[in-house]
């Protein structure tokens, strides 16, 4: 398991794999999977982790091997059925030069918003880019950069980490699935506006945004 970050450097911290795996050909409980793998992470050393890195943590080994294929399986299992859109939790990486450029995962909700990014599928050179601290001006700014594997995890505050997704190249393909968490899921409408559209110009950009935005008025005359 890997926790540090800084310098595209990540330390190793090893534990236990010993647990007994479920028999030959049985699916295995993906809830009870997680909470036996939960149960062997050294919680103190992580959540120090966290703090010392300004509200971020990777952890590159996160799910347990018979999760992770699951996944995999799963996402595989709904290549067809993909709908590449503005905003959604699922993202599918398939074609050259797919990627979400720098930005914070601001909150505009009532409460402080942290956002999980969970690895499925990296058959890509695609990257993690990352910058530590650029919001506390008693600490230097450390940048990083990361290559999620499958069942790998990265934990973050949004108004505190700038990052992006290098962009894809030829034959590649990745998929992520994103989670936000919320303290105080309430947000005023107009926020809901800029949230919204500030999500969409950052994944997508501001021509591909705005171009959708005036077929879409075309269509509709």
């Amino acid at each position: 398991m890997s926790t540090h970050a800084g310098q595209d450097v990540i330390a190793p911290v090893s534990f236990d794999h010993s647990p007994a795996r479920p028999p030959r050909n049985a699916t295995p409980d993906p809830d009870r999977a997680v909470a036996g793998r939960t149960r062997q992470f050294d919680t103190p050393r992580l959540r120090q982790d966290f703090s010392d890195q300004g509200a971020f943590l990777y952890m590159e080994d996160f799910l347990a091997p018979e999760v992770t294929e699951q996944l995999v399986a799963s996402a595989r299992g709904l290549l067809d059925e993909v709908n590449r859109n503005y905003l959604y939790a699922l993202y599918y990486y398939t074609r050259p030069g797919d990627h979400i450029g720098w930005h914070y995962d601001t909150s505009y909700y009532d409460g402080r918003r942290y956002t999980l990014l969970l690895g499925v599928i990296d058959e890509s050179s695609c990257r993690l880019d990352y910058e530590l601290h650029t919001c506390d001006e008693s600490k230097p700014d450390v940048p990083g950069s990361v290559q999620i594997p499958p069942g790998g995890l990265v934990f973050f505050d949004g108004d505190k980490l700038r990052h992006r997704i290098s962009p894809m190249g030829e034959n590649e393909m990745r998929v992520s699935l994103t989670f936000e968490y919320v303290t105080d899921p309430n947000m005023r409408p107009w926020k809901r506006v800029i949230s919204n559209m500030k999500d969409a110009i950052a994944y997508f950009g501001f021509r591909q945004v705005f171009r959708q935005l005036m077929k879409r008025g075309g269509d509709a005359a």
